[in-house]
């Protein structure tokens, strides 16, 4: 049995942008481990801003070179309330169904975020979006900036 201490800790704040939604879009995350970061981003020409938000988590996730404690930083709602609330587990549960009876959205990165978290011991933090928390507001700002490499 592996101890949790023995893990690195990486903080990850993300973000995602859409201009239009759908629209062109990008994501942005900002990791941090032991005082040092790394920004990643990336842009799609069409896509919504909830694929971007998750996009953020997926590739900041997939960037990690090992078994790590991650505290994702995010200010999507949707994404934190769908671990911490445990609506993730409902949906599968119901075959990807909101208790609506309707299919869940974007179950293709929903699945892809599942996999990428599978090593990982993650903490989900909700942060205000466009707030005082300064990380928060520089990860929006990458993400706005790769959206606009698919901007006219």
């Amino acid at each position: 049995m592996s101890d949790n201490n023995m893990k690195p800790l990486v903080t990850i704040y993300t973000d995602g942008a859409c201009s239009g939604n759908p629209g062109p879009g990008g994501w942005a995350a900002i990791l941090e481990w032991k005082g040092q970061e790394k920004h990643i981003t990336g842009a799609v020409p069409d896509t919504t801003n909830n694929r971007m938000e998750m996009r953020a988590i997926i590739e900041s996730l997939k960037a990690l070179k090992k078994t790590c404690k991650v505290k994702v930083c995010s200010d999507s709602a949707l994404i934190i309330n769908a671990f911490k609330k445990g609506w993730i587990d409902k949906w599968q549960e119901r075959g990807w169904k909101k208790s609506n009876k309707k299919p869940v959205e974007n179950q293709d990165l929903w699945k892809e975020l599942l996999d990428a978290m599978d090593n990982h011991d993650i903490e989900w933090v909700k942060v205000k979006g466009h707030a005082d928390d300064e990380t928060n507001l520089r990860v929006d700002e990458l993400a706005v900036k790769a959206s606009e490499t698919y901007q006219r």
